[in-house]
């Protein structure tokens, strides 16, 4: 399987480029529809494939070729990345049947919908993949402009106002990651190493160490303050409410469960690479600096009676911030948490943005207010957003209970007692939070409910729900499995 590798790693983000290419080429709806989903299985088989062989490596050095590096993390980022995406595709069509028209024919909106969706898909792929920190940063500029339009899909001025401040913010942001990396291109060149393929992962790693201390500083404070903005870290995040509560639930899936943590990803391999010449104590501080910023300016948001999405939104906010967490305490617990962590996250957070299609069109008004005893409505849609918020909140059995417990613990052996301490007690309240709008939101509220026929909208959600379910039960146990194991290591190493 490994001999394939260099052919999955071209294969992988082709595939959805040519379902963008077919999906221009669709005449209607239907034909679209079918278009998509015929594209989307083969390329979640495909990323899937080349996620296992990854991450059945264990803890042996990383796949790496001329432009690709493969490690676990890949393997971790592409699972998560091939899962939402396909059911992101899956659930597309009940969306587009009640999103009206956008800015053209429903027809032609329907193609340039998944033209651009496929485009954000292959782009994402391609993230975990590169094996370069400039190739990384332009495919992360490509995200930018495939999902700022999709974020805007719906043509309402509130969604175009979120497309146009999440599009100005994170391009503003990676503007200053350009800077961090003209900075380290030069330090290379002064060094002999000239070329783009100076700016290699593996070889950034090897050249640390000659690396001067002052200007590679300079260059991994830009690098880290301009991707924060993509990752949503406080307080750079404005536009991440907006743009999660205003995008397609589909598209939101996709933001909050793969996009945030990809380019978590390329922040984590810039600390690993500059970390010798920077220093671990430079390096770890800033991520902890973000991390528990953002899990503090998230709390008293997840306590507001907020409108479902944008809930979740401010969720995302507090988990990116248990990644960065785990991330800058570096010991093997903290990266096994960080690896659970990612995982349950996607899974229960796309559930969560999945349940919004029928919640809003049961209750329209939830997109403007905080949903109030859906159960008494529609049992199913209850059941996924109680799944979604329980698994969100940290409750056993949920995986994220498992993986906040490892991030924890790690930060204690990392000698970072306080934080710890800080970051449990932030997170405890965070906890009330989610399972207050729980109680209100799901199961109880003071509005008389009538039951109603299940729609075509909510027949998949009840599928979802259980798969997505299962997912998270089975992240759970084997979270058991990963502290101590070789794969860990490797990553807290930060081998590349």
């Amino acid at each position: 399987m490994t001999d394939l590798v260099p052919v999955l790693a071209v294969v992988v983000p082709a595939l959805p480029l040519a379902g963008m290419l077919l999906a221009l080429l669709a005449r209607t709806p239907r034909q679209a529809d079918l278009l998509a989903l015929a594209t989307a299985l083969p390329t979640a088989v495909a990323a899937l494939a080349l996620a296992a062989t990854a991450l059945a490596r264990g803890g042996l050095p990383a796949l790496r070729g001329q432009w690709y590096l493969i490690d676990g993390a890949s393997g971790v980022l592409l699972g998560v990345i091939a899962v939402v995406g396909l059911c992101s595709v899956a659930v597309s069509p009940a969306y587009l049947r009640t999103s009206g028209r956008s800015w053209t024919t429903a027809a032609r909106s329907r193609s340039l919908y998944y033209a651009a969706l496929f485009l954000f898909w292959a782009a994402l792929l391609a993230v975990p993949i590169v094996g370069n920190l400039a190739a990384a940063w332009l495919i992360i500029e490509a995200t930018t402009a495939a999902s700022a339009l999709l974020v805007a899909f719906s043509g309402r001025r509130d969604a175009l106002e979120a497309g146009w401040k999440y599009l100005v913010l994170t391009t503003l942001g990676l503007s200053v990651a350009l800077l961090g990396i003209i900075v380290l291109a030069i330090s290379q060149a002064n060094l002999g190493h000239h070329g783009l393929h100076a700016l290699d992962w593996h070889s950034l790693h090897l050249a640390a160490h000659a690396l001067p201390k002052g200007s590679t500083l300079i260059a991994f404070v830009l690098l880290l303050a301009g991707l924060a903005t993509k990752i949503g870290w406080a307080p750079v995040h404005n536009w991440l409410p907006d743009a999660h509560s205003e995008a397609p639930a589909p598209i939101s899936a996709l933001l909050s469960a793969a996009l945030l943590p990809s380019v978590l990803l390329i922040a984590w391999r810039v600390k690993a690479i500059l970390e010798p010449s920077v220093g671990s104590a430079t390096t770890r501080g800033v991520f902890i600096a973000f991390g528990l910023t953002s899990i503090l300016v998230a709390v008293p948001f997840l306590w507001r009676s907020l409108p479902w999405k944008r809930l979740l939104a401010y969720s995302s906010l507090e988990h990116m911030g248990v990644i960065g967490l785990g991330i800058g305490f570096g010991t093997p617990l903290a990266i096994a948490g960080v690896v659970l962590h990612v995982a349950g996250h996607a899974l229960a957070k796309a559930l969560g943005f999945y349940a919004a299609l029928p919640l809003l069109r049961i209750d329209p008004e939830a997109a403007t207010r905080a949903p109030d005893g859906v159960v008494g409505e529609s049992p199913s849609v209850a059941a996924a957003m109680g799944v979604s918020l329980l698994a969100l909140s940290g409750l056993p059995p949920s995986p994220l209970f498992l993986s906040e417990l490892l991030i924890l613990l790690g930060g204690v052996a990392a000698g970072e007692e306080l934080v710890s301490v800080i970051a449990l007690l932030a997170l405890a309240l965070g906890f009330l939070g989610l399972l207050h709008a729980f109680v209100e939101g799901v199961v109880g509220g003071h509005r008389r409910h009538h039951r109603h026929t299940r729609s075509r909208v909510e027949r998949p959600l009840v599928a979802l729900t259980a798969i997505l379910g299962g997912g998270l039960l089975a992240l759970a146990a084997a979270g058991l499995l990963l502290p101590g194991s070789g794969f860990v290591e490797t990553l807290a190493r930060g081998a590349l």
